[in-house]
């Protein structure tokens, strides 16, 4: 497993850090690209319907988008 990254993006405006794992950072920009989005757009995106931790709602989100596609 690999070690958490701390990342700078913009959330809503404003300017954070986030510590994810390299896979999720990777999931998370193939999903963003998939969209037509930007990171920073889909991070805002989940931002907005989190319950808690961001980190852990971006890894969730990584998750269930690789679940679905599963299905």
């Amino acid at each position: 497993m690999t070690a958490p990254i701390k990342r700078s993006v913009v959330v809503a405006g404003h300017q954070t850090c986030i510590s994810l794992e390299e896979p999720f950072w990777n999931a998370l920009a193939e999903l963003a690209k998939s969209r037509d989005l930007s990171l920073n757009s889909l991070v805002t995106e989940i931002d907005r319907d989190r319950r808690g931790n961001l980190s852990s709602a971006l890894r969730v989100y990584v998750l269930k988008s690789l679940q679905a596609d599963d299905d």
